[in-house]
């Protein structure tokens, strides 16, 4: 049976409040709870606190600041800095003690980790004892990648009760790299503050989410730079400007807490992150976070995304009449063109925005990532006069973008959209048992963008796919007074392609051991049989015969679905915190007619039921039982209309899924004739 898929890890119609400026709000008397070094003994006697008694750890401060200030390079720097107390209360958050700090690179500078003090803090006999780590032996680096480095270090001594403390700051040259701010983490967080500094010079768009305290002052700051590149190390005219400060504040956070529905947590994690948008006077004015339609030209240009469609690609002449062979329309041509590619092509990575080779070596190895795949099914389809081309987006797992900002590492995926009859169908070669027009659900993630001359946007909600699954079930009783039938099934898109990949890798016999291992054990399936769904190429078929191994007792109790129903509600929580972003909208049907046993008479049938989730009657829930002589009949429908909900709305979710699970797990009672 189709089964709600819980997810972790990214949908589409999240609120988030975003903002080039922070609204006014005074803060009274809030003030920095902690100072490095400042401690007691009695802060160490604390066991448990109020926010969650049963944490493991409790963040008591995580502050900081950015400043823009002037540097030797004739330019502006960043300093940011960050202080950070925790008390770790159990042994299984001793990972706290463990501390990262990501620095940037490139070819002409590197950002420098200055002033580190970390001091681990301890009751030994009710005497506060303090432990000092030495930063030039515990401090080591690690390379990330070309671009990035991590500084670690780690605090020694650490117990349940330890308090550990740091403080740290960052020198950086790249101005772009406004340090981002998270309010929120795993563990509870008592207070969370950032303070940022930015001259009117230096514009910067805000991207928050949360419900984050915040308040804006202005004043008035002298800036000179220095050019130490020059023989006499002169200085610029110094000049004054108007500096905005923000302040920004979260207390009593609770912890990050996983719930199922969830495409990413990242989406509803409370945090700050800034992008770099304009230069203004007295600076000389430029724009630097252009609209979509600059964006899109860009990528168009960029040889490692458009301008790879843009090349030779005469190498494609001899295999293109062999891929095509007697398809006569566009569609027949599409789907030869992309079902060589999705069979004979291996995908190396996926999650990829630009190529890291050319599309050439990518047919002549049959290999290479989901973005070449992809972008080679765009030259393809565009060698042969069909429309064609790339859009970029962003899956479930890897988090929202913004619509209104062009923000280009907010993707992270690839997928090619073409025109058969004027209608757009959108493909991804890159993934072997997806249909021609099937995307995987996690590429439904709202807001996309056509990298196309018309720098176009497309939605891929996932309300916009709808998994539709039905079920017939027949059951006689043959001469020898057994009950035996056949059952036929057309599962959902995605059930199907999940049937598909769990034969591809481990054959159908193993398969097929888990789907009877999932039946009930009354049932004996044989003849089992699938086929692809002749209308629909991400779908299959499945038939197969059963037999009903009943005890013939006085009163038999007989499933009507069969071990086709729901037996547990998805939805267990009592209370949710976040949205319901389920992968996508969801109706099945089960279908049955079932002759009553030889010998035995119907003595209670579950009663039929319909009901609405919705005031319009879109989304229900109906079970209607028939009697007809000895044949009982029965039609179950769930429809789901949409797949996001709002936590206000999960209340009413989880009690229409406790009536689908009890109605689908009531018994047709039949008692024998005596």
């Amino acid at each position: 049976m189709f089964k709600l898929r819980p997810t972790t890890a990214a949908l589409t119609k999240l609120i988030f409040f975003l903002s080039f400026f922070f609204c006014l709000s005074a803060f009274g008397q809030d003030r920095n709870p902690a100072k490095f070094g400042k401690i007691s003994a009695a802060d160490l006697k604390t066991k448990s606190y109020g926010i969650d008694n049963n944490a493991s750890a409790v963040i008591i401060a995580d502050i900081g600041s950015s400043q823009v200030i002037g540097n030797l390079h004739g330019w502006f720097s960043i300093e940011f800095k960050h202080f950070k107390r925790i008390h770790i209360l159990k042994e299984s958050a001793y990972d706290l003690a463990n501390v990262e700090v990501l620095l940037y690179r490139d070819g002409t500078g590197e950002e420098e980790l200055k002033s580190l003090k970390a001091h681990t803090y301890n009751l030994e006999n009710g005497k506060l004892v303090e432990g000092n780590i030495d930063i030039k032996k515990s401090i080591y680096t690690t390379a990330i990648d070309k671009n990035h480095i991590i500084k670690k270090f780690a605090f020694p001594g650490v117990k349940a009760g330890s308090i550990i403390e740091y403080e740290y700051t960052v020198s950086s040259d790249f101005i772009t790299n406004l340090q981002p701010w998270r309010f929120q983490s795993n563990h509870p967080t008592l207070w969370s503050e950032y303070n940022v500094s930015i001259p009117e010079f230096l514009y910067y768009v805000f991207l928050q989410q949360g419900a984050i305290k915040k308040t804006q002052t202005t004043k008035q700051e002298n800036f000179r730079v220095t050019d130490s590149r020059t023989a006499s190390r002169s200085t610029s005219e110094p000049f004054i400007a108007t500096v905005n400060d923000y302040r920004m504040l979260m207390k009593n956070v609770p912890a990050i807490k996983e719930e199922s529905f969830v495409s990413t947590i990242e989406n509803h994690v409370a945090k700050v992150e800034f992008q770099l948008a304009e230069y203004r006077s007295p600076l000389s004015q430029q724009t630097l976070m252009g609209d979509w339609e600059d964006v899109t030209e860009t990528l168009l240009n960029d040889e490692n995304f458009g301008g790879q469609l843009k090349k030779d690609n005469n190498w494609l002449n001899g295999e293109m009449s062999v891929i095509l062979k007697d398809a006569k329309t566009d569609k027949e041509k599409a789907k030869n063109i992309f079902n060589y590619l999705q069979k004979n092509f291996t995908c190396t990575d996926h999650n990829k925005l630009y190529t890291e080779q050319s599309l050439r070596n990518v047919f002549k190895d049959k290999k290479g990532s989901e973005v070449e795949i992809n972008l080679l099914l765009v030259t393809m389809f565009r060698k042969i006069g069909l429309t064609a081309d790339a859009i970029m987006l962003s899956t479930r797992s890897h988090g929202y973008v913004f619509s209104n900002y062009p923000v280009v590492d907010r993707f992270n995926y690839v997928i090619c959209r073409t025109l058969i009859d004027d209608k757009p169908v959108y493909l991804d070669a890159s993934k072997r048992n997806l249909g021609f027009g099937q995307l995987d659900w996690e590429c439904y993630n709202g807001y996309a963008r056509v990298i196309s001359e018309k720098a176009s946007m497309a939605d891929l909600s996932s309300d916009s796919i709808i998994e539709s699954k039905t079920t017939t079930l027949m059951a006689f009783t043959d001469q020898k007074g057994e009950t035996t039938g056949f059952v036929q099934q057309i599962p959902g898109a995605y059930e199907s392609l999940l049937i598909k990949d769990k034969i591809s890798e481990h054959g159908l016999k193993e398969y097929l051991k888990e789907v009877e291992s999932e039946k009930p054990s009354d049932i004996e399936i044989s003849n089992y049989k699938i086929e692809s769904y002749p209308d629909a190429d991400d779908k299959v078929y499945v038939k197969y015969d059963f037999k009903l191994n009943t005890e013939k007792k006085d009163i038999i109790y007989l499933d009507p679905m069969f071990g086709e129903g729901f037996t547990e509600n998805p939805f267990p929580e009592e209370k949710r915190i976040y949205p319901i972003e389920m992968p996508y909208a969801l109706d099945e049907t089960f279908l049955s007619k079932m002759e009553v046993l030889n010998g035995y008479k119907i003595d209670q049938v579950p009663v039929s039921v319909r009901i609405n989730l919705d005031q319009e009657g879109k989304s229900f829930f109906e079970y209607l039982v028939e009697i007809s002589g000895s044949y009982i009949s029965l039609r179950s429908r769930i429809k789901v209309h949409r797949s996001y909900f709002l936590p206000e709305e999960y209340k009413a979710l989880r009690e229409f899924f406790t009536i689908i699970v009890n109605k689908q797990n009531e018994k047709i009672i039949l008692k024998k004739i005596k």
